[in-house]
């Protein structure tokens, strides 16, 4: 058995100099959906043709290509965080919390490669 229970989720994080534009790019392109624009969190999510799967643009002045971020969901930040932890994995600081949103930490596999858990704050799930 796991440490943490994961949700049937993942977001792929990306920087992007243009959320928006982005957002039309991976419509026009590949027709994905956009799921919402979070403008004062600088974040936007586009559904894939994958079920349970979704692109997470976080809007940077100079984004750094190739640094996309799977993002797992789970039901509780706090314990899967306190397990993971429990085991020593090493997380890149504290949990950021945008309220009535999302609660998320990044933390690392043994080879550095950055990995992020979220918890929907929005009450949708």
């Amino acid at each position: 058995m796991s440490l943490v229970s994961l949700e049937n989720t993942i977001t792929l994080a990306m920087s992007v100099k243009d959320r928006h534009a982005s957002a039309r790019w991976y419509h026009d392109m590949l027709g994905f959906e956009v799921i919402y624009h979070a403008d004062e969190a600088g974040w936007s999510e586009i559904q894939t043709k994958t079920t349970g799967v979704t692109i997470g643009f976080g809007e940077q002045a100079e984004p750094a290509p190739g640094n996309c971020v799977p993002v797992f969901g789970v039901a509780d930040m706090d314990s899967a965080r306190q397990a993971l932890e429990g085991a020593n994995v090493i997380f890149d600081g504290p949990t950021d919390v945008i309220e009535g949103m999302v609660k998320t930490a990044t933390f690392y596999d043994p080879d550095g490669n950055a990995l992020m858990l979220a918890q929907d704050l929005t009450g949708a799930a």
